[in-house]
């Protein structure tokens, strides 16, 4: 039995320890022997320190995550672990406290089991991190080392970090489960933020009650139980977005099949078409990404531009380079859109869209486009993205679940249901 423990989700596995039939020790020691397995080809870990982690699965305390492993995003910083933030500039930093997200984990009985790898600043060049099901594949980012981690059964719950497309976009690169939640609802302190105005903490794990388990937790809510059967089925809108053409024919037809299974199901499926200026949250998104992230990273632009990469001092340039009336126009379009949602999801439960464009994409040096992800970041709403079987060259697929911002509960319980239809 207990080389099976790392398939446990957190729930269940929770549920036992708190029975007294587990010991977090004992799940800990399963997972670490996963790792040890498959660790040198995946390559999920910026840090890990397989001593102390047992010694922390020892000393758990009490509380909705008692004794779960949960790996930490190495943009979060760690008091007992150094934080990277995936760039040379800052190897082997040791700050001297844990983000709010990571203090917050801890107290409620989670054990932090290592840093996972994050691209450049969560934001550009990727670090050495392989899909967990095909090496040859990116796992995409920039919640790399997450993403990875859970899909090859390192760790059942991990934090990821979004400013595009960053928790859902690799999460269904990697087969497993991704929550973005509503902007805000985990605190960022002890972050190294990138886009005031986008970043958010999100959660990667094997369920969407995992997810909900794991956010409710470290955020201070009761984001419900997905797991419990709705007494309807959902109203939902198939949102082929402003970015449908960048998604693949994969894609195109993994959307229509989800509808015609969730119909088939008892969901009313209707067609539901953003209005034309959410088109505009394309380009508004890079400027403010950009110009936000280049004003943030103002000490490292002038005291170690040179350890910057090319493609990141580029983007940083090109943010600096934005007039305030760019800005200005962007951030308008960010508040109209924003505003206008609700009533442009009148009368739905939820929207269905595509998590990621295909496939995870060859080869290691890019994490594929955030593209279908970015103006859902821009809009500030909760995503869930849910496996939906696999594509043509055998990688996983995903689906993505879009509600209203503040919705969180209901779009995790209407995500339980589309993933449950889907089988």
């Amino acid at each position: 039995m207990a080389e099976d423990l790392w398939r446990l989700t957190a729930t269940a596995a929770v549920q036992r320890i708190q029975a007294g039939t587990l010991r977090p020790e004992a799940l800990m020691e399963a997972c670490l022997a996963r790792i040890a397995e498959r660790e040198p080809t995946v390559q999920a870990f910026a840090w890990l320190d397989p001593a102390a982690a047992m010694r922390a699965a020892a000393a758990a305390g009490p509380g909705k995550l008692h004794g779960l492993p949960v790996a930490v995003k190495d943009v979060l910083d760690t008091a007992d672990m150094p934080s990277q933030y995936g760039s040379p500039i800052w190897r082997d930093w040791q700050p001297r406290a844990d983000s709010a997200p990571v203090a917050w984990m801890r107290a409620a009985g989670g054990v932090a089991i290592g840093k996972t790898v994050t691209t450049e600043f969560a934001t550009r060049t990727p670090g050495p991190t392989s899909n967990p099901a095909n090496a040859a594949h990116t796992p995409g980012g920039s919640s790399s080392g997450s993403a990875a981690g859970v899909g090859a059964g390192f760790f059942p719950l991990a934090y990821g970090t979004q400013t595009a497309g960053s928790v859902i976009r690799p999460a269904a690169y990697c087969g497993v489960v991704g929550y973005k939640p509503s902007f805000g609802t985990i605190d960022r302190n002890g972050m190294k933020i990138m886009a005031d105005s986008l970043d958010t903490v999100g959660v990667i794990a094997r369920s969407v009650a995992d997810c909900a388990l794991f956010a409710g937790a470290v955020a201070g809510r009761d984001l419900g139980d997905p797991d419990r059967r709705p007494e309807r089925a959902p109203r939902v809108g198939v949102c082929r977005s402003p970015t449908w053409d960048a998604a693949d024919a994969t894609t195109h037809a993994l959307l229509g099949r989800i509808a015609d299974t969730l119909a088939r199901a008892g969901a009313t499926v209707t067609d539901r078409e953003l209005p034309a200026e959410y088109a505009a949250l394309v380009e508004a998104h890079a400027v403010v990404m950009n110009s936000e992230s280049a004003r943030s990273l103002g000490w490292e632009m002038a005291a170690a531009r040179d350890q910057l990469s090319p493609v990141l001092r580029e983007r940083m340039e090109f943010g600096l380079a934005q007039t305030e009336a760019a800005r200005d126009a962007a951030y308008a379009v960010f508040a109209r859109t924003q505003a206008a949602f609700p009533a442009a999801t009148e009368g739905l439960d939820v929207l269905l869209t595509p998590a990621a464009p295909g496939e995870a994409p060859k080869g290691l040096g890019w994490t594929g486009d955030p593209v279908m992800n970015s103006i859902w970041t821009s809009l500030h709403v909760p995503c869930v993205t849910v496996p939906a079987g696999t594509g043509p060259n055998g990688l996983p697929l995903g689906i993505q679940i879009v509600g209203r911002r503040g919705e969180d509960r209901a779009v995790l319980a209407w995500a339980q249901w589309v993933a449950a239809a889907i089988g």
